[in-house]
């Protein structure tokens, strides 16, 4: 068992039973620590692991347009998924309970390597330590009620295998610009496609505004916004989601 700063948990028997012990920090658990959340490292055997999630709404202009919203340039907006709602190493993906409308999201995803707050643009670019390519799922009929009755909505987004997310690519092997692509297959059909140009907020503006919300650490992942075209998943489908020449994800809805 890990240690949530990657440091492993023993167990040693006790008079009264089974206990988690932690003999790298000395501290014993009255139940089993969860273990950490982690990514694969694309050309390593070595995992990166996930402290934190954010997300960022509305970044891509199209979008916000096909959900009856408007962007704020002045004022990204932000919200949050357990770490433990990341589906990894190509896992089959529940369909999760409590609604009939399962949205995909596709979304280039950036990992943090260090942190800080009240960061500017030029302090964001250095953190960076890697990217990949996710899916934000989205409970989209919660999701409606929620902004219909004035809710947060995190019933709608931070649910259990809310976030399926590629390897890592290390930041020093990619060459991201303007004209970088994402796209989303659905069953060998195209949903969503992309290039990073048609982003609101850039990157690094996306670090320096969270920073500023949030003391950001090494392990944070921040999912950077979906374009156009998002619609129903369903179980039984396979999806392919790709940040052209970074990284690929493909898994299953069960």
């Amino acid at each position: 068992m890990q240690h949530a700063d990657g440091r492993f948990v023993a167990r040693r028997y006790a008079r009264d039973g089974l206990r988690p012990v932690c003999y790298a920090c000395g501290m014993t658990y009255i139940i089993a620590p969860p273990a950490t959340a982690s990514l694969p490292v694309i050309g390593s055997d070595q995992r990166f692991p996930i402290r934190r999630v954010f997300c960022i709404g509305r970044n891509y202009a199209e979008h916000a347009r096909e959900m009856g919203a408007s962007v704020d340039k002045s004022a990204p907006m932000f919200f949050c998924k357990p770490a433990d709602a990341v589906v990894s190493d190509g896992a089959d993906v529940r369909y999760p309970q409590a609604t009939h409308d399962l949205h995909h999201e596709v979304e280039m995803v950036v990992a943090l390597g260090a942190g800080g707050h009240e960061l500017t643009p030029e302090q964001a670019s250095p953190l960076i330590w890697g990217y990949g390519v996710g899916l934000d799922l989205t409970r989209r009929d919660l999701q409606a009620l929620a902004k219909a009755k004035g809710h947060p909505w995190d019933v709608a987004k931070a649910f259990d295998d809310s976030a399926p997310v590629s390897a890592l690519r290390q930041a020093s092997d990619v060459a991201l610009d303007g004209h970088s692509v994402l796209r989303l297959s659905v069953n060998g059909e195209l949903r969503q496609q992309t290039t990073l140009s048609e982003m609101v907020h850039g990157v690094t503006q996306i670090i320096a505004a969270l920073s500023t919300l949030f003391e950001l650490k090494a392990g944070d992942l921040i999912f950077t916004g979906t374009p156009a075209g998002v619609a129903a998943l369903q179980r039984g489908d396979r999806f392919h989601a790709e940040l052209v020449g970074v990284a690929e994800l493909d898994g299953r809805v069960v």
